[in-house]
């Protein structure tokens, strides 16, 4: 299991994504209003002539970059997670089901965000764009996964949600084995029998955090970097839930629709297994310490350790 001593913000690691994606000519930046907190302030530094700035007017720049989509550009637009869902209307109807390929990034996602409050908390985003034909939805873990992903966007034909966090944490991944991560494909972190953990985004470092928890009482649990929502790594799945017997999912986000609610869906229909889901409960987020915060909500590892302890004697 790769431990890298150093730890970044998964938005660091799509701003420096979009500088090295600059080589191509047709990608553009938009942005509204919040080009520093998402980091799409670097390619605009150094590309001012091919960003856009649009100001507080998030539905203008949905439909902004799908004109651009349609003219040849490779449109990368931007905002804090909670401002995309004013757009939803336009990201379902102007870029969604023409199938013009934009790519969104929605930073400052879940309640890691801390004392921004639940009104800047989004906990549904995942869950939205999940709901609409044609999206990719995805969630990195770190600002390496982060870049590596969003550079896999250039070729990637179908516009796009990717949710982004503010805050640091320690790396997943190194220089090497970022390069094995794939859209679509889940990723396992750590090879284990007893029970498979699948995270996404901040939570893949509190299910690590989890395990080691779970060793001691001699559980061996397997870990699988979820980070794409949409589509579903099926086959990664159904291969879990035949060697393990049972799985844990977790998320900052709600329990209803993101992850938890996908895989749900997947086993239901395919594999019937044992399931128990970490996530923020039908409510929404409050203001405090993220530490604090995830302890409250029941989405850090003690939660994870009692949902796997739970699933496990459900098999």
């Amino acid at each position: 299991m790769s431990a890298p001593s150093t730890g970044g913000a998964s938005r660091d690691g799509y701003g420096s994504a979009l500088l090295k994606l600059a080589e191509d000519p047709r990608v553009v930046v938009l942005e509204a209003d919040l080009g520093k907190s998402t980091k799409s302030c670097l390619f605009r530094a150094e590309y001012p002539e091919r960003t856009v700035s649009m100001g507080i007017a998030e539905q203008n720049m949905m439909l902004v970059s799908a004109g651009m989509a349609s003219s040849g550009k490779v449109p990368f637009a931007s905002t804090f997670a909670i401002f995309t869902e004013r757009a939803f209307e336009q990201v379902r109807n102007g870029i969604a089901r023409p199938g013009l390929v934009v790519h969104i990034c929605g930073s400052h996602g879940g309640i890691h965000t801390g004392t921004d409050g639940s009104s800047a908390q989004s906990i549904e985003d995942l869950a939205i764009y999940r709901t609409i034909p044609n999206m990719t939805v995805m969630h990195p873990c770190d600002d390496l996964s982060a870049e590596e992903l969003t550079l896999q966007l250039l070729n990637h034909n179908m516009p796009s949600y990717t949710r982004t966090a503010r805050n640091k944490v320690p790396r997943i991944y190194d220089e090497e084995s970022v390069k094995k991560i794939k859209i679509g494909k889940g990723n396992i972190i750590k090879k284990g029998n007893d029970v498979a953990i699948l995270a996404c985004g901040v939570m893949v470092n509190e299910a690590k955090i989890a395990v080691k928890k779970l060793v001691n009482d001699g559980i061996d649990a397997c870990i699988v970097d979820m980070h794409t929502i949409k589509p579903l790594d099926g086959g990664l799945i159904e291969e879990l839930a035949k060697q393990c017997g049972c799985i844990v999912t977790v998320e900052d986000h709600s329990v209803i629709g993101g992850l938890g609610g996908s895989v749900a869906e997947f086993l239901s229909r395919n594999i019937p297994t044992p399931l128990e889901m970490v996530g923020v409960d039908d409510r929404f987020g409050e203001s405090g310490g993220t530490s604090e915060l995830m302890s409250h909500l029941n989405i850090d590892s003690e939660a994870i350790v009692k949902a796997a302890k739970s699933v496990i004697k459900r098999k």
